[in-house]
């Protein structure tokens, strides 16, 4: 009997334990109307009048969000209680809806400069979370920056990937070589201790030098230290056309890394690049559908635009001329017994970007060339495109906007439950002004294509979820009370081609962990952001 009594004990206490630990359900249910006690009706923050969206993507409905602290802590009808706020918003013919995540940003420099760490841009979208160090370009000092982000202040919060075209270039160089056993080994660990320092996982640019150099083997070993640590592998695709192993091929390598790392992939700014891959839109997802059946996590992100935006070099160079960076580049430019060569490999990258009056300068040191075509550039100065491209890289380099997508293909992507809204948000581009709004703007209200409670699902738990970003992304009790309230009549992006960095327009409030951060649809200065870790939790599963 004593025995019998001593393991019931060890039950019930490992049950209270355990209990203690998790209190989800219970802190879940703590906010309903039913259930709120007299103690927990002083909140510091009420959002009432609204139709609450709350990311689940279940259908609208009226609710008020009750927040105390940093935490959500009622959602229900606040008329029925004696609820006491400190201040009230009037969210009346508004949407109530969780702070957007957005998957894939190039917000690293910005977050880091004290004059645009309030990330204004992403705020007036609705964006409360952002994922940067993308594109293979992370950081390697991860705990570094998270410090930088958090003694500073940001405006969002962020999250961090570590770059391997970044572990690459510091262990083994810009070089077109394969590593050896113990330069390998070096990229495991210095990857490994980045996640261990926070980063939520690895981020590869394959088609970027020198992350083009890699060869798959090398990106699975370095995947699986990631994945041990509970790691997400986000790439931008070796091909998204028809450049090397083209976009099924690229696809194929992405799921084969999934599947031998055992690791959640995600594929950045998912696209059919170039009329050549035009229509393959179909084949990718029915890929991606069978990859999925089969156990593998496989999702993707997409920007809604028609334009991508990449760098000059990147557009039209061969990866072979890149081999080394960027003197070695500029040598070869100089070569003439190589110019024939990299001329003709230009004209037909060229000729897949849809031609020089599909390539408009987005930046440059050169004021005078931003707003206009490589096409145009090149009548200017009497010389081929390829030449007045040469040229440019020689004195600097510039961005680009490349127009190279078919709609029909960006409504294929968008369509499908593994896709999550992503910006791409580069300088000069749109889209790092206008993401979000324009998706909700064009795609919901106007045509049609996709439901509110969809979009709001893809640009919000989706996204947290896939990258294991905990207790964000959906309105609920106990979460963090990231909330935004919009007008879904005015909610739309004002940023252009010509004029790319206009503020979106709509959001009437943005609240970022309890603080009201955008104020009757201005931004108030207030830095309510937080530099976000990983949790050591394991996404694969199978």
């Amino acid at each position: 009997m004593s025995n019998q009594f001593s393991r019931c004990f060890c039950f019930l206490f490992v049950f209270a334990l355990l209990t203690s630990m998790f209190p989800s359900e219970s802190f879940a249910q703590r906010g309903t109307e039913k259930n709120l006690k007299n103690d927990e009706l002083k909140l510091d923050l009420l959002i009432r009048g609204g139709t609450v969206v709350d990311g689940s993507g279940s259908a609208p409905k009226k609710a008020d969000i009750g927040i105390r602290g940093d935490r959500i802590v009622f959602i229900g009808k606040a008329a029925k209680l004696k609820v006491a706020a400190a201040k009230t918003l009037d969210a009346s013919g508004m949407i109530i809806a969780p702070g957007f995540v957005d998957p894939h940003t190039h917000a690293l420099e910005d977050l880091s400069n004290p004059k645009l760490n309030g990330n204004e841009n992403y705020l007036m979208q609705g964006v409360t979370t952002v994922v940067t160090g993308n594109d293979g370009g992370g950081p390697v000092n991860v705990g570094e920056t998270l410090e930088k982000w958090e003694r500073q202040g940001i405006g969002t919060n962020a999250a961090l990937l570590v770059g391997h075209g970044s572990v690459r270039s510091l262990v083994m160089g810009d070089d077109d070589e394969q590593p050896s056993v113990e330069q390998l080994a070096r990229m495991k660990n210095t990857t490994g201790q980045a996640i261990g320092e926070g980063a939520f996982g690895m981020s590869t640019g394959l088609f970027y030098a020198p992350g083009s150099f890699a060869k798959i083997e090398e990106v699975i070993e370095i995947a699986k230290a990631v994945a041990e640590k509970g790691g997400i592998y986000d790439t931008h695709l070796r091909d998204e056309g028809s450049y090397s192993i083209g976009l099924l091929g690229s696809i194929r390598e992405t799921i084969r890394i999934a599947r031998e790392a055992k690791i959640p992939v995600h594929i950045s700014h998912i696209k059919a690049l170039g009329t050549d891959v035009w229509g393959q839109s179909r084949k990718v997802i029915r890929i991606i559908r069978q990859a999925r059946a089969s156990g593998l996590k496989v999702t993707a992100n997409q920007y809604p635009y028609t334009a991508s935006g990449t760098n000059l070099t990147a557009a039209l160079v061969p990866r072979w001329a890149e081999a080394g960076g960027n003197v070695q580049l500029l040598e070869r430019i100089k070569d003439q017994n190589l110019r024939p060569r990299l001329f003709s490999e230009m004209e037909a990258n060229l000729k897949r970007r849809n031609g020089a009056e599909a390539l408009l300068i987005t930046r440059s040191r050169d004021r005078q060339l931003i707003g206009k075509t490589l096409g145009a550039l090149a009548l200017e100065r009497k010389k081929s495109p390829i030449e007045t491209a040469l040229e440019i890289i020689t004195n600097g380099g510039a961005g680009v906007a490349s127009f190279n997508m078919s709609e029909t293909d960006i409504e294929n992507f968008m369509k499908q439950g593994f896709v999550m809204t992503g910006s791409d948000g580069s300088t000069g581009h749109p889209r790092k002004y206008g993401t979000f709004p324009r998706k909700l703007r064009e795609y919901v209200f106007a045509k049609k294509l996709i439901t509110l409670p969809f979009a709001i699902r893809a640009s919000s738990s989706l996204t947290a979820e896939t990258f294991g970003i905990p207790e964000r992304g959906r309105l609920r009790v106990g979460y963090f009370a990231d909330v935004i309230v919009f007008d879904p009549k005015t909610v739309a992006d004002s940023a252009t081609y010509e004029q790319p960095e206009t503020l979106a327009a709509g959001m009437k409030y943005v609240v970022i962990n309890g603080k009201i951060v955008i104020d009757e649809g201005k931004y108030n200065g207030i830095l309510a952001g937080r530099a976000l870790r990983k949790t050591q939790q394991k996404l694969f599963q199978k």
